[in-house]
């Protein structure tokens, strides 16, 4: 992965308002993920908010070898065909909810600690 065993973690929030077009661009979006090293960590699906944006409903952890790559990965053509067909029609908000450099394999886990 990234420099001195270090990956690039991001955290976001989505408001999801059509589950079908939301998978279908996941199932799109992956393969290229995957080809610049990327990859989908920590995936939850909301039931209910208690402090913060109340219209989020999915919560996942990106995963990359490192911030260029990501940057890389975002201004991707073919990505981000992809994301105008399929993610702007079904996601009604999307908020980066933070970012952090992380040991491999620790993305998403706090501080390291693991269960």
């Amino acid at each position: 992965m990234g420099a001195e065993g270090r990956e690039h973690v991001l955290l976001m929030g989505l408001e999801v308002t059509d589950e079908a077009a939301y998978a279908s661009y996941r199932a799109r979006m992956t393969p290229i993920l995957s080809s610049y090293g990327g990859a989908f960590g920590h995936d939850f699906v909301v039931a209910r908010v208690l402090k913060g944006d109340a219209r989020i409903n999915r919560v996942f952890t990106l995963v990359f070898p490192d911030r260029a790559t990501r940057e890389r990965f975002f201004a991707d053509a073919q990505y981000r065909a992809v994301r105008a067909e399929l993610f702007e029609p079904a996601v009604a908000a999307a908020l980066v909810l933070g970012e952090l450099e992380a040991a491999s394999g620790d993305a998403g886990a706090a501080n390291g600690v693991r269960p």
